[in-house]
């Protein structure tokens, strides 16, 4: 089923574009995030320079579908601005013209924004300060984000998420950034790993969250040169072939991005052995329908198929465009995104003191 010497592009482009279209019933417990698999889809064939394989009419309708999921509160409501994931929740009050849960999640969010970038959106119809507005509103005491106004976890991983929004959209309102810091700090381990809460075991995608989060936030400089050194240690040491989320796990594809990009923004990803991690991932790849699984010979998805594209890409594959690593898009979808900020009303950036990747012009 897998090949480990060439890269099957054409069988991995119809693969996303069998997502865009139909959900096998194996992803049915995922149909309140259809956003986010969209986001693998799109953001999957923009990588494999495939963006062309939707014809222009299913661009419109997928970015009018997606603004469906745009949630504005109004004055004296809640404040819950941001993307839903789909409609499934929303469940309307019996003879009131309201919808409970209808509010925006941070997730949603970020990967609706990052869509609609990649896809050519001018984003003239994202209301810019009623989002952020919303990110602001699920930041708590201590730093941290929770993914929505109500009963939803909070953990790094929204941190992340609430981070990217604002760095997409260029303006941070009243987040507070040097508090989000102070929670990141807090959640390295002994080991140099972050964990995904206070107290909690080192984990490789909570590492990226926090590692890109502070880039994003300009405050890269407030890990102290013990602590990078640290971390580019316990990064590195996640690599066997491909690379495993914390010690004594299996390898795993999807960390080739979250372990990659980690040591791409710490500039030490040159570390690493490239050969080794693109043999594993391509021997995850099915070569007969397409798509990449976490394992070898087990069931693909759209998640591990992104993000071992993604992987490749860190090793420099022929035909996969590069990534701006802590915005997890295409720099292609990246520069786009600063082509529009560049139109919108002028306020400071963010820059990152520490950082080139952030500063491509």
């Amino acid at each position: 089923m897998s090949n480990v010497n060439a890269i099957c592009r054409r069988k991995h482009a119809k693969f996303f574009m069998r997502f865009l279209d139909l959900l096998p019933s194996r992803l049915a417990s995922h149909d309140s995030t259809r956003v986010t698999i969209a986001f693998f889809a799109v953001c999957g064939l923009d990588i494999l320079n495939s963006l062309d394989t939707i014809q222009p009419a299913t661009v419109e309708t997928i970015i009018d579908w997606l603004y469906r999921y745009q949630v504005v509160s109004k004055e004296g409501e809640v404040e819950c601005s941001g993307f839903q994931g789909s409609s499934t929740i929303n469940t309307s009050v019996p003879n009131e013209n309201i919808t409970k849960y209808k509010w925006g999640h941070l997730a949603m969010t970020y990967t609706a924004i990052a869509t609609l970038v990649t896809l050519g959106d001018d984003l003239k119809r994202l209301n810019r300060k009623a989002i952020i507005k919303g990110v602001a509103a699920v930041q708590r005491d201590d730093g941290s984000f929770s993914a929505s106004v109500e009963g939803n976890e909070y953990d790094m991983r929204f941190v992340y998420c609430a981070a990217a929004i604002c760095a997409m959209l260029n303006d941070w309102g009243t987040v507070n950034k040097e508090k989000m810091a102070e929670y990141i700090l807090k959640s390295i381990r002994y080991d140099y790993g972050v964990s995904q809460h206070f107290e909690m075991e080192a984990h490789g995608g909570t590492t990226f969250c926090a590692i890109a989060a502070l880039q994003l936030s300009g405050q890269l400089d407030k890990l102290s040169p013990e602590t990078i050194e640290g971390m580019k240690r316990w990064l590195i040491f996640r690599q066997i072939d491909g690379f495993q989320g914390r010690p004594n796990k299996p390898v795993d594809t999807c960390y080739s991005f979250w372990i990659g990009a980690s040591l791409k923004i710490l500039n030490a990803f040159h570390l690493t052995d490239y050969e080794e991690n693109r043999s594993y991932i391509l021997s995850t790849q099915n070569t007969t329908v397409g798509g990449f699984s976490k394992w070898p010979d087990s069931m693909t998805d759209p998640f591990h198929t992104y993000f071992g594209l993604c992987g490749l890409s860190f090793v420099n594959e022929p035909g996969i465009l590069e990534i701006m690593p802590s915005l997890n898009i295409s720099m292609r979808a990246y520069k786009k995104l600063k082509e529009l900020q560049g139109h919108w009303a002028p306020q400071e950036p963010e820059e990152c003191s520490n950082c080139s990747i952030i500063d491509i012009e």
